[in-house]
């Protein structure tokens, strides 16, 4: 009887110790990615969608928005591909609200793809995928707050683009070291979740993140 409780103290032990370090190996990850900044040059910089109001983006959209415009400006890629759909009633999706801001700010409509399918970020980039691939183009550099890189790359590469990030490093996301963590532990586990489920999890610790 004792050595049965024994191994089972051991084999409960090792699940945690495993459990722990997976855990802990994916968190490494999404903070290393986090301080990737790959502009390699690609067919295309895709901006994940974040919330519009009335078509406005929000603080958090404009940040990416304003880093895709710095990689267009560098030439990393001749094309802005803005992503993300709409909330029930709203007149504008993400995309267009993002392509249409991207505009007002200096970049050429012809420059600007919207593609405003998707309610989450696994969505939106599978919508992505299918716009970018049956124009011929397969290569992105993606941009979207640092936290949220490494999931996003697994998806867009899922989906079928080859894809490297460049994150922006400005906005509310990325000011307070209390915000970092909070973020850096969401992402953990949606990122987790959707290797278990190939199924998005954006609303993991109730962030709203995208």
């Amino acid at each position: 009887m004792g050595d049965r409780v024994s191994w089972v103290r051991r084999a409960v032990l090792g699940t945690v110790l495993v459990l722990a370090m997976v855990v802990g190996g994916t968190a490494f990850r999404v903070w290393q990615v986090a301080r990737d900044d790959d502009r390699s040059h690609a067919d295309a910089i895709v901006v994940l969608g974040a919330a519009q109001y009335n078509g406005k983006p929000s603080p958090i959209f404009q940040a990416r928005l304003r880093h895709a415009i710095q990689l267009y400006e560098a030439g990393v890629a001749d094309r802005i591909v803005t992503a993300g759909g709409n909330r029930a009633g709203d007149a504008y999706t993400e995309a267009s609200a993002g392509a249409n801001w991207l505009v007002e700010n200096g970049v050429p409509r012809t420059a600007t793809l919207a593609v405003g399918e998707g309610s989450d970020t696994l969505g939106s980039l599978r919508a992505v995928a299918t716009a970018l691939t049956s124009r011929g183009l397969r290569t992105a550099v993606l941009v979207s707050d640092p936290w949220h890189s490494l999931r996003a790359r697994t998806m867009a590469d899922d989906s079928g683009l080859s894809t490297w990030t460049s994150p922006t490093h400005s906005g509310p996301i990325v000011m307070t070291r209390q915000t970092q963590f909070a973020y850096i532990y969401r992402e953990t586990g949606a990122l987790l979740f959707y290797r278990l489920t190939k199924t998005p999890a954006d609303d993991i610790g109730g962030t709203g993140l995208r």
